[in-house]
C-alpha cells in the first residue's frame, strides 16, 4: 500500500545556476510532515505553482530519504552551461512524495 505526503514552501534561487552534479551545499532541506516507514522507498516530485520571473526555473532535489529531501532551484541549463543567469525570485513550489 502506497503512503502519500504533500507540502508546498516558498523557493528562490540567489545563486548562479549549478551544472555540476553532487555539491548539495546551496539546497533546501524539507522535512515530511510525517516520516515514512523506515524501510520504504520514497519519491519526490515537485512541481513549480507560480509564475514570478521572467526564466524558466527548473528544480533539483537531492537526498530523498523516509524523513525528508533537499530541493533547489536551478534555472534551465544547456549542455554543460546556463540558459540564464541562475539567480530567481521567490516562486510556490508543491511537491508529492509517495512511498512505492
Amino acid at each position: 500500500m502506497s503512503m502519500v505526503q504533500t507540502g508546498r514552501l516558498q523557493l528562490s534561487s540567489t545563486h548562479a545556476t549549478a551544472v555540476k552534479g553532487g555539491d548539495t551545499s546551496t539546497f533546501t532541506q524539507v522535512t515530511f510532515p510525517s516520516p515514512f516507514p523506515d524501510d520504504a522507498a520514497v519519491i519526490v516530485v515537485p512541481f513549480v505553482q507560480t509564475f514570478n520571473g521572467p526564466d524558466t526555473p527548473g528544480l533539483r532535489i537531492s537526498d530523498v530519504t523516509t524523513t525528508g529531501f533537499k530541493i533547489r532551484m536551478n534555472e534551465l541549463i544547456g549542455v554543460g552551461k546556463a540558459l540564464s543567469d541562475g539567480p530567481h525570485t521567490f516562486e510556490t513550489v508543491g511537491w508529492i512524495a509517495s512511498t512505492v
